[in-house]
């Protein structure tokens, strides 16, 4: 059985969950869905376009490993279903550090310098996850600088929160 000089079985197979990449602009979560994600809440709508243009969808099964601990980073990452675990590398039990769930962001530091992983991130449930790669935030660095600002000054927010939530050091200062 041959389908365009394609055997039918490479044609009917499905990819595993973790290979499943899309440039994903019709979903429901789409342009206008990213403003309900903190990490793009201070977008409008076309700089939400130009946004939902440049990520791509990822699916992984609960306890699949999304990135190790010391890997070297590419891409942030926004939970859009499911739950995301951060944990020490291989102790998902014991060395539990964070959950995070739908419209939360993680990986942030890796659009912004590329820095080595700090954590492991693996998936908690099934989950479904958009990723920013930081090759295209850089590409959208130089062509749409404004959008770039708007999205650095988020994640800096949000670092400042996390370091809060942490060590209750830094005092509540607005940002």
């Amino acid at each position: 059985c041959l389908r365009a000089s394609v055997p039918c079985a490479t044609i009917d197979r499905q990819p595993p969950p973790m290979l499943s990449l899309t440039r994903n602009r019709k979903d429901s979560r789409g342009p206008h869905g990213l403003a309900h994600i903190p990490l793009f809440s201070a977008l409008d709508a076309k700089e939400h376009r130009v946004v939902a243009g440049l990520l791509h969808e990822r699916r992984y099964e609960q306890g699949e490993v999304i990135f190790d601990q010391g890997e070297d980073s590419q891409a942030l990452y926004v939970v859009i279903s499911g739950k995301v675990l951060i944990c020490r590398q291989g102790e998902p039990e014991t060395g539990k550090m964070a959950e995070i769930g739908p419209g939360r962001a993680f990986g942030e530091p890796a659009i912004l310098g590329g820095y080595p992983r700090s954590a492991q991130a693996r998936a908690a449930q099934d989950c479904v996850l958009q990723t920013l790669s930081r090759r295209d935030f850089d590409g959208l660095v130089e062509s749409h600088k404004a959008i770039a600002l708007k999205i650095t000054l988020q994640i800096a927010r949000q670092v400042a929160r996390q370091l809060r939530e942490q060590t209750g050091v830094i005092p509540d200062l607005p940002l």
